[in-house]
């Protein structure tokens, strides 16, 4: 910020992100910090190149006002990217009746008794923004990996065994359970096929002896079947 006796003008360094084939603004901002009317005028050492709105005009007192700087588009950077042009931003004190269009170049003139306060900016330039850098897609993405979790927390070494091996051991009482069930199955399948052909044999004893009667021996042989198949059906 420059503090001169009429205007503060902020910043002192006019910065341009630079970009080939784009125009590109800045602004000031001018304060008054008096209580009179000051006129002020913006002059650059290349008027061609940039654009200043307004390049003349009035603050009044205990205001403000901005200004816009555009540089036009460029077809070729700089070398180095160092700029060597300037801007020199005149303010005179005038009369409050003064009006924007009243302001002439000689307001400007430095003559005897007349106050004219000068602030010189630079130009600098900044290098472009830069585009986000593109993700890139992982070939694995979206593939489920095998993954162990533990409930433990972090675990160590003989832990993780240990866990493995607790594993291990309840997969094998697992099936030794399975096996002994299908061991059972199978042996009241066999005992229920045993205990049929006994009833095939008695019910063909019975009936020669009693004539077609059925005896206590068979129905309790019947019962058992029942019962082994229940057995069977819910295992």
């Amino acid at each position: 910020m420059s503090t001169g006796e009429l205007l503060n003008v902020e910043p002192l360094e006019l910065k341009f992100p630079f970009e080939l084939k784009k125009q590109i603004s800045c602004s000031l901002q001018l304060s008054n910090k008096t209580e009179n009317h000051v006129a002020f005028k913006v002059k650059t050492t290349n008027p061609k190149k940039y654009c200043v709105r307004p390049n003349t005009g009035l603050v009044l007192p205990r205001s403000t006002c901005d200004v816009t700087v555009t540089m036009q588009a460029q077809k070729e950077a700089p070398p180095d990217m160092q700029c060597k042009d300037k801007f020199l931003l005149q303010s005179v004190a005038v009369s409050q009746g003064i009006a924007p269009k009243d302001i002439t170049p000689e307001m400007f003139s430095k003559q005897p008794g007349r106050v004219v306060e000068e602030c010189k900016l630079r130009v600098i330039y900044l290098p472009p923004p830069q585009p986000p850098s593109p993700v890139l897609e992982d070939p694995n993405e979206g593939v489920a990996s095998p993954k162990v979790s533990f409930n433990s927390g972090n675990l160590n070494g003989p832990e993780v065994t240990r866990q493995i091996t607790n594993s291990d051991d309840k997969s094998s009482e697992v099936r030794s359970l399975i096996a002994k069930l299908t061991d059972e199955k199978n042996a009241a399948i066999q005992q229920s096929n045993k205990i049929r052909q006994e009833i095939e044999l008695l019910m063909r004893g019975g009936n020669k002896s009693q004539g077609g009667g059925v005896s206590i021996i068979i129905v309790i042989a019947i019962c058992l079947i029942g019962l082994v198949l229940g057995y069977i059906m819910k295992n």
